[in-house]
């Protein structure tokens, strides 16, 4: 899959790019990104991006000769016209479904606005609004590397274990179980912070140390146990957290009996404890 970002601060781009499961699928060739700065497709000497806006009003606003030069630069390369996407707090809000449906795509071109924004007739030129949520960033920088990171998660070789991502949360409409790892048990502050305040009792006195366990049932080597667990688990951090996933939520018929067994026990006590 082909990337190609137009932004007006390439180095913000590149060096996030550079680490992670990302920069590892750059560097195998699993995934190519290009990212182009936007200034370098002016016309005039001082490589000016923005202007004041017609009408009046504050701030100022990306004019549309660059990013059609850029577009176009971008699109003579391809053998077809690429999927583009401006970020935008005005587009639809970017899910993991939305990221399911644009890892078919084989060219994505990610705009990344900046200022009071991108003057509307480059809109003409853009496939694809998202946002990833309801508040204000400086530019779309951030919201395009969330996006590439999505996508290419879901790309063959992208990820080592493939399995991962299967399991990975919103996966399905739910969250992720917990995970533990080694040791089994550790000492920590009775109140589970680092520096023992808020422990139970109050008062200010000095907490006590307590055991961390890890849940007996994943030492246990019951598989079967184990992954009933997981999905009580999961399905109880997401009535818990965000109960509006389950309406769309894939489930199999033992996790809805486990989702009935715990509603029935929320109405009964007022907790979603599993």
């Amino acid at each position: 899959m082909t990337f190609d970002i137009v932004t007006i601060f390439p180095a913000m781009i590149e060096g996030a790019l550079a680490v992670g499961v990302v920069g590892r699928a750059i560097e195998r060739g699993s995934l190519a990104v290009t990212v182009h700065d936007l200034r370098q497709f002016t016309s005039d000497r001082h490589h000016v991006v923005d202007d004041v806006p017609y009408g009046g009003g504050p701030g100022m606003v990306m004019k549309p000769e660059p990013w059609f030069r850029a577009l176009d630069a971008i699109t003579e390369r391809g053998p077809e016209r690429p999927h583009v996407v401006l970020t935008s707090p005005q587009g639809r809000r970017f899910t993991q479904a939305v990221a399911k449906e644009l890892s078919v795509r084989r060219h994505l071109v990610m705009l990344c606005g900046r200022y009071e924004g991108i003057d509307e007739r480059v809109r003409t030129r853009v496939d694809d609004e998202l946002s990833i949520g309801d508040y204000v960033l400086s530019g779309g920088e951030l919201p395009a590397l969330v996006i590439v990171d999505a996508v290419a998660r879901l790309l063959p070789g992208v990820v080592g274990d493939e399995q991962s991502v299967v399991e990975e949360s919103f996966t399905r409409g739910l969250l992720d179980f917990p995970h533990y790892t080694r040791p089994a048990e550790l000492s920590g502050p009775a109140s589970g912070r680092p520096d023992g305040s808020g422990a139970a009792g109050g008062g200010g006195g000095a907490a006590t140390d307590a055991t961390l366990k890890v849940p007996s049932v994943l030492l246990s080597g019951n598989h079967a146990a184990i992954r009933r667990w997981r999905k009580r688990q999961a399905l109880a951090r997401t009535l818990e957290r965000r109960p509006d996933l389950l309406a769309s939520a894939v489930l199999d018929e033992e996790e809805r009996e486990i989702l009935r067994e715990l509603v029935a026990h929320e109405g009964t006590t007022g907790t979603t404890e599993a």
